[in-house]
């Protein structure tokens, strides 16, 4: 029996590998049969590529340097394969346009971020018909609307007094770490509402960050895999969504109306009449709060740890200062307009480190591309990191230079699609602009409060999560300062 059962778990695994091995070789066939005749991308192949997981070895440590090497050996258009899926990149203006600018019909959202739906969850933006998830999607975007972005800045602005005012008048402190827990109170107060700031947002972060430790690179390939960090992400949702329920029910109930994002997604209906159930509520705040979260805190990081360094003190930071004494007092007027530098920052640490990567989409039907097919079934993915480095569009890539946002040189304007921090076409991020906002009141409130310096040299950036942000630690050191006067007030 004893031997029966050995030869059993030695037997079982490996006829598994070995059915497997047969179908990806069945399905290899079956593509080249389907594609015989067309002039496909070059397939990339190094050392750490491995017959049957292809390069997912050399993907999940460090994706970039992976597409870099290929991009420098095989051009602007190539492919990798990682566990029988072939994953198409596109690199440089010309591919980012193409990527841009295609339909939903021809270069698809849905699949490619399949992998989102036990995040966000069922019936949720992935796992939707396009109709609904346009609707969905148009919902969201109304919460966040020009005159919506007006109500939050003085919310913004009350939560950085309540949590930056405790510190005391010196010291130091994790940029990142603090960023991070500010913005989550922000996400409570402007998103999820009033009962979720005063009562419930040290649950909604504990939740949150379990969510979010559930998100890792083999997701992407595996998101149902079973292993531990998937199991808590599925049950932290659900008590995401237990939580939103009382608090859904309880404004239905009484017919409260709240100036937030909640209140929105409770007021919603689909065309046919029907409200946004409490779990779909719940999923697009879970997609807001993880989009929004993840660009806001990363993206205010990287500002911040680039414009202290020591070598800006008398030049950028002191042009900052500047800038925060004419602006007149925070608000949405002054974010908007009077800020042109600061705002150049936070695009110049968006073009350096973006919070995404990656962005993807399942090719539907054959696309051509420069003289190439790129064929039907095809993941594409496009990368903000690389365009932000490329040579033919930005002087001096690899440093931080906000002014190449200003005028006269506006080197970002070169061409219609030569930077995509935010995406771009008909799917351009829909949190840019309040994400833009949210940073730039933090950076306006810091620069007017605030003398800082970073510690040491700037991080190198953490590949290993999917959203991309500085790798601990992001020590800098501060002390309090009153710059105010009568025409700068918070």
């Amino acid at each position: 029996m004893d031997a029966f059962l050995s030869n059993w778990r030695v037997s079982v695994p490996a006829a598994a590998a070995a059915g497997g091995a047969l179908y990806m070789l069945y399905a290899e066939a079956s593509f080249r049969l389907k594609n015989r005749g067309k002039t496909l991308p070059p397939v990339y192949w190094e050392f750490g590529c491995l017959p049957i997981v292809g390069a997912a070895i050399p993907f999940l440590i460090d994706p970039l340097a992976l597409a870099r090497r290929a991009e420098k050996k095989c051009g602007d258009c190539f492919t990798i394969k990682i566990f029988g899926m072939r994953i198409t990149f596109l690199s440089g203006p010309d591919a980012q346009e193409n990527f841009c600018k295609a339909r939903d019909d021809e270069l698809s959202q849905k699949e490619a971020y399949s992998f989102a739906v036990p995040l966000f969850g069922e019936g949720v933006i992935y796992d939707c018909p396009l109709e609904k998830r346009t609707e969905q999607i148009k919902t969201v975007t109304n919460s966040l609307h020009t005159g919506a972005l007006g109500n939050y800045v003085p919310q913004m602005l009350h939560e950085l007094e309540l949590y930056f005012g405790k510190l005391p008048n010196k010291g130091q402190i994790d940029i990142y770490t603090a960023l991070s827990e500010l913005i989550i109170l922000t996400a409570s107060n402007c998103l999820m509402g009033k009962e979720i700031r005063n009562t419930l947002h040290d649950k909604v972060a504990k939740l949150y960050a379990i969510l979010d430790k559930g998100c890792l690179p083999i997701s992407f390939f595996m998101p149902y895999l079973p292993i531990p960090a998937h199991f808590a992400r599925d049950r932290a949702r659900e008590e995401m969504c237990e939580l939103f329920k009382k608090v859904i029910n309880k404004r239905r109930q009484e017919g409260s109306k709240e100036k937030d994002v909640l209140q929105v997604f409770i007021d919603s209906k689909y065309k046919s009449g029907v409200s946004f159930s409490t779990k779909e509520i719940t999923g697009l705040l879970i997609a807001l709060l993880f989009a929004g979260q993840h660009t806001s805190s990363v993206t205010s990081s990287w500002t911040g740890l680039f414009i202290n360094q020591a070598k800006f003190k008398d030049t950028l930071v002191k042009d900052l200062v500047e800038e925060q004494n004419k602006a007149g007092p925070i608000d949405y007027a002054s974010i908007k307009d009077k800020m042109p530098l600061l705002t150049a920052c936070i695009s110049e640490a968006l073009r350096m480190y973006p919070p995404l990567i990656l962005l993807m989409r399942r090719v539907m039907e054959d696309r051509k591309f420069k003289g190439l097919i790129i064929p039907e079934g095809d993941t594409i993915m496009l990368s903000p990191s690389l365009a932000g480095r490329r040579e033919e569009v930005w002087t001096n890539p690899d440093e931080f230079d906000p002014y190449r946002w200003l005028a006269p040189r506006e080197e970002h304007r070169k061409f219609s699609h030569g930077w995509v921090g935010f995406g771009g076409g008909r799917h351009r991020c829909i949190g840019e602009n309040f994400a833009y906002v949210q940073i730039k009141a933090i950076w306006a409130y810091l620069l007017r409060n605030f003398d800082m310096t970073l510690v040491g040299d700037v991080p190198p950036p953490n590949y290993e999560a999917l959203v991309v942000g500085p790798k601990p630690p992001c020590i800098v050191t501060y002390e309090r300062v009153n710059r105010r006067n009568s025409t700068a007030e918070c």
